[in-house]
């Protein structure tokens, strides 16, 4: 019986380098026709680049350039390293504005969250008029900051307004609620509710993204709307939840407006005692009332860098609160 010899096969390639184990990839060059969805790719996305380089990494870069110099807007900037942070530290304004921050943004975000909800809770109703509820709910929202800020203003009025008129038919004497560094502040958190409108949308979206099998299964083991909510809708719109928390941290350092419209009308910003005197505020007076850019831009450096680390802190402990899992297991 004779037999076939086989043909020799030519050797393959090594699959795996040696000493390392991993198998090699060969590199090929880019097509023509990947080399033109990445052109039509990053020209979509142009628009985005072209806003964060321009309105965002610019400005930081150049605040901080400029927070290292003495510099007036009008004349040459003189370098002078780290002073106008020692001087940000040291200044008992500066400590002012920060404790005013912190007063309203601790009172404004849990209130202004704790709104959202219940104004999502009523717009997730099953009621035919829905539409028109939402609507109503949310118009508020849109209303100019500078206008409503006026509107309270007249509101809060010791002798015509509305607020005072209806505190005497229980007995409380008129008091100049804008008077009292305390009173003008929690003024001034009042008037942020009125914006509650856009996370509440975000609540709305969250509770109607709810499986309605879960509260189905709540009712049958007899839990009530109080329990469903505590038990179900609250935990499940945990990650809502955070996102409003962290964008709210953000706006409440940042409040300027109802503080600058507010204090402007009772006998300048920050009036009364300072009690307005809000950290974006200060840093205004500064860059615009005081010529002193330098240090102004050194007060946005150490706001941005108390914004971030709030925000990661804040996002670090959502670990042990937010549940991203839908079933509510």
């Amino acid at each position: 019986m004779t037999t076939t010899a086989r043909p020799a096969t030519a050797a393959r390639p090594a699959t795996s380098t040696e000493g390392t184990g991993r198998r090699a990839t060969k590199k090929h060059p880019w097509t023509p026709a990947e080399k033109r969805r990445l052109r039509i790719g990053i020209a979509f996305i142009s628009p985005w680049i072209v806003g964060v380089l321009v309105f965002i990494a610019y400005p930081l870069i150049y605040s901080f350039v400029i927070s290292l110099t003495r510099y007036s807007g009008m004349n040459a900037a003189t370098f002078v390293g780290f002073g106008n942070y020692v001087a940000a530290f040291i200044d008992p304004l500066v400590h002012t504005a920060v404790g005013n921050t912190l007063f309203y943004a601790a009172i404004a975000v849990p209130v202004g969250i704790v709104v959202a909800i219940v104004i999502a809770l009523a717009m997730n109703q099953d009621v035919k008029e829905i539409s028109w509820y939402r609507t109503a709910l949310y118009i508020p929202s849109l209303i100019p900051t500078f206008a409503l800020a006026f509107i309270f203003v007249v509101l809060v009025n010791p002798q015509t307004g509305i607020v005072n008129q209806v505190l005497k038919l229980v007995g409380v004497p008129a008091t100049n609620l804008l008077g009292d560094p305390t009173t003008a502040k929690l003024v001034i958190v009042a008037l942020a509710q009125m914006g509650a409108g856009n996370a509440a949308l975000v609540f709305l979206a969250g509770m109607r993204g709810i499986p309605k099998t879960l509260y189905e299964a709540a009712r049958v083991d007899g839990a009530g709307p109080v329990r469903q909510f505590f038990a179900l809708t609250l935990p499940l719109i945990s990650p809502a939840i955070l996102f409003n928390l962290i964008t709210g941290i953000s706006n409440g350092l940042q409040v300027f407006t109802e503080a600058y419209v507010i204090s402007s009308g009772t006998g300048g910003l920050g009036s009364p005692d300072n009690g307005t005197l809000f950290y974006m505020l200060y840093l205004y007076k500064n860059a615009f009332s005081y010529a002193q850019l330098g240090f102004a831009s050194a007060m946005a450096v150490l706001l941005f860098l108390a914004g971030m680390i709030l925000s990661g802190l804040v996002y670090w402990l959502s670990k042990r609160f937010v549940n991203y899992d839908v079933s509510g297991e």
